[in-house]
């Protein structure tokens, strides 16, 4: 299927699926026309990317983790081994979280003392 096709079965951006291509996340052959070619199981990786992406992990990460991940029964299911790292990452986005809401609070102190308008 073409870069068109596969954009509509997935609901990702044309623009996405040829970074995710350059990344290697995502592999395409070309036409003689010069135009990717994705197979059938290019829908089940974008399926599989999105969700990593959602769960806040970036593209290098999911290259790491994605030969370990399928789609099954529509959720990405990573393979045994990659449970601890998959809690590492975890850990790493509640740091983020905690590290946002110190900034909050200081903001709000700030904000606080800021005269009445």
């Amino acid at each position: 299927m073409r870069i068109g096709e596969l954009a509509e079965r997935t609901g990702a951006s044309p623009r996405s699926l040829r970074h995710y291509e350059k990344t290697g996340l995502l592999s395409a052959t070309r036409s003689t026309g010069n135009y990717r070619e994705f197979d059938d199981s290019a829908v089940d990786t974008v399926r599989i990317v999105q969700t990593l992406l959602r769960a806040g992990m970036n593209t290098a990460t999911i290259g790491q983790v994605l030969p370990c991940v399928a789609l099954v029964g529509g959720r990405a299911t990573p393979c045994a081994g990659l449970r601890a790292e998959l809690h590492s990452e975890r850990a790493r986005l509640l740091a983020q979280q905690r590290a946002i809401e110190r900034s909050v609070l200081v903001l709000d102190g700030v904000i606080a003392s800021a005269p009445s308008e």
